[in-house]
């Protein structure tokens, strides 16, 4: 059904509104007289890349490299694809499995004695193709090789 077709109705609640507009996510679930939605059931995506940047704080070393050498260890016996930088590290895999590795890292620098760990991240996903961090890295190198000659 077409939905221009339909007159939506003037009074909803904002959870009714998002329903009546987005109906595949769930069924909208009563909740004692409000509706609310149920989104359980809605995936996360297949594959992603994320760019972490973990920082043990209140540590009395300026120097994070222990920290960052054990997170290293761990990306590399996960068996997940990641590239190390200067300010993080790019992870790739399914959803499920960088979001663990992200979670096993800060329980790595836990054990080390650091009590406050704090990371900022950027998470990125594609639906149309398969996509790796040095896909996109190679595909800027050739735009830039091409427009040197």
């Amino acid at each position: 059904m077409l939905r221009s077709a339909v007159v939506r109705p003037a009074r909803l609640t904002t959870a009714a509104a998002l329903h009546w507009r987005y109906p595949a996510l769930e069924t909208a679930i009563p909740c004692r007289g409000a509706v609310r939605m149920g989104y359980s059931t809605v995936p996360t995506p297949e594959r992603c890349y994320a760019d972490f940047c973990l920082v043990p704080v209140g540590t009395a070393n300026v120097s994070v490299a222990e920290e960052v050498a054990e997170v290293q260890k761990l990306l590399k016996d996960s068996g997940l694809a990641y590239t190390m930088h200067s300010a993080g590290t790019t992870v790739e895999g399914s959803w499920d499995e960088v979001m663990r590795v992200i979670g096993q890292a800060h329980s790595v620098v836990h054990q080390k004695g650091v009590l406050r760990v704090q990371t900022s991240m950027r998470v990125g996903t594609r639906t149309d193709k398969k996509q790796t961090a040095q896909d996109k890295v190679k595909r800027v190198e050739d735009l830039l090789a091409k427009g040197e000659k």
